[in-house]
């Protein structure tokens, strides 16, 4: 009994071994079979038509329908553009002096237009409309300065000595200042050495601003 199961197998096995070749002979012939060369591809006729994305050059841009056009300037220009969209109908072939009559009516109807546009344009110019009012004068508060004549050779104009002391806002040191005015004195009142007291006032000359109030100590 074992030396028939050994038969067997042994059997088997080269009836394996046989398959084996055969299968990779097969295996060989396909590829050499699809390396075979196909039949070429029928070539396009020159005739044939190129799509037109084809055909149109890879850098040239598409022309832009949405793109706006341009809004008119000039009357030129408008006049031109009215023409353009004009869709009426063409009017027959006429004589030059039909034309040139044509012509005139249209320009003594458009003269009309102008003078009832400029009549009615003097006639608003002329009506007096309401406008509006003018803001009430509400006068300012006027400076006050104590200072002392310098000069009073002058008619009527005296030269006040103006000393101010303030604190630097910085360094906090007391700064000195003295300044010059030209007061109207009306009557002469004041002299030099004297002690003043001036106000502003309206402009009275090239130089003259402030008006002499009252003269506070007279100098001995």
């Amino acid at each position: 009994m074992a030396d028939e199961e050994k038969n067997e197998q042994e059997a088997s096995e080269e009836a394996v071994s046989e398959e084996a070749p055969v299968e990779e002979a097969a295996a060989e012939a396909a590829p050499a079979e699809s390396a075979e060369p196909s039949e070429p591809e029928p070539e396009p006729d020159a005739e044939t038509e190129v799509p037109e994305k084809q055909a149109a050059p890879a850098g040239a841009a598409e022309p832009k329908d949405d793109a706006e056009p341009a809004e008119p300037q000039t009357p030129k220009q408008i006049r031109k553009l009215s023409r353009s969209t004009h869709r009426g109908e063409v009017s027959p072939p006429r004589a030059g002096a039909e034309r040139a009559a044509e012509r005139q009516a249209a320009r003594k109807r458009k003269a009309a237009e102008r003078g009832r546009y400029r009549a009615a344009a003097r006639k608003l110019k002329g009506e007096k409309r309401p406008g509006t009012p003018p803001a009430e004068r509400q006068p300012g508060t006027q400076k006050a300065r104590l200072g002392i004549v310098t000069g009073s050779k002058a008619d009527k104009t005296i030269t006040v000595q103006i000393e101010s002391a303030r604190r630097h806002p910085t360094y906090e040191k007391i700064v000195r200042r003295s300044k010059s005015l030209h007061v109207h004195d009306e009557n002469n009142e004041a002299g030099e050495g004297d002690t003043v007291r001036v106000i502003e006032t309206r402009p009275m000359s090239k130089t003259k601003r402030w008006r002499l109030v009252e003269v506070v100590e007279k100098a001995e």
